[in-house]
């Protein structure tokens, strides 16, 4: 399995890239490359395109409906909806159950057909606690989190490797459940430990995040969400105070191979 970071900046598009976005790639048993995109948050769209055609794009998943994480699904909606190829089905996008009429509202409209076309270039999928998705080779286990809204976390398996991904989250059972003997646990790391005491239920700290890794017994932990105002290395100390295993703090454009 394969995971490009597209955007990792916390809560809004920071000065050297975009906010959360990453793109899964994996081969099927007949060679067939899938790519499922787990977020689209500001200013991500521009560096997908980077990246891959968009019209590539098997299916996406979006954690939550904090504009960090789905806001620029309204480019990937106009590229959609006004391709000139005329042979794009309708995409998959699993996210919680509002996200249609919120992009309707982002977008000055009344219903889920874009200006002046016919169709609904998306097919919305409300995401579920407890819930098992099939894309292509990805499966995928859904659970709410901790967060403000309504959010999800998700343990990716495929190609024999499990990813874990955090979403948005404070320290819960779920999240634990989700990193359970991870290869690889993408986890935010948006608060730090003193400066932030006084949020509670919303975000992860490098030490919690550490903490949770090193509980669930992962095989590596990547951290991710830094905003644009917290020096990386303080969050990856803390990391590193609770945590033994490998540690990386991942940066726009990396490529994360996972192996069992």
């Amino acid at each position: 399995m394969r995971l490009h970071v597209i955007g990792c900046s916390g809560s809004f598009a920071g000065p050297d890239g975009a906010a959360s976005s990453y793109l899964l790639e994996q081969e099927d048993a007949d060679g067939r490359v899938w790519r499922v995109l787990m977020d689209l948050g500001s200013g991500a769209f521009g560096p997908l395109q980077s990246v891959i055609d968009p019209a590539d794009l098997d299916a996406v998943i979006i954690s939550h409906l904090h504009p960090d994480h789905y806001l620029d699904l309204t480019g990937l909606e106009v590229f959609w909806a006004y391709h000139e190829r005329t042979d794009l089905p309708q995409l998959p996008i699993h996210a919680p159950a509002p996200l249609p009429e919120r992009l309707s509202a982002v977008l000055s409209r009344d219903g889920r057909i874009p200006d002046g076309t016919d169709r609904v270039p998306f097919e919305y999928g409300a995401l579920t606690d407890g819930q098992e998705l099939r894309i292509g080779p990805f499966e995928m286990t859904v659970r709410e989190v901790q967060h403000p809204v309504e959010a999800y976390g998700f343990r990716i398996r495929a190609g024999g490797s499990v990813l874990a991904y955090s979403g948005d989250t404070d320290a819960c059972p779920a999240l634990d459940e989700l990193a359970a003997d991870a290869d690889l646990f993408l986890c935010e790391a948006g608060y730090v430990e003193g400066r932030d005491d006084r949020f509670t239920g919303v975000h992860l700290t490098g030490r919690r995040a550490g903490d949770c890794a090193a509980r669930a017994g992962a095989r590596s932990l990547a951290l991710t969400h830094i905003p644009a105002w917290t020096d990386p290395e303080v969050p990856l100390a803390e990391a590193r105070a609770a945590f033994p295993g490998e540690i990386t703090m991942v940066r726009p454009m990396d490529i994360l191979e996972l192996s069992s």
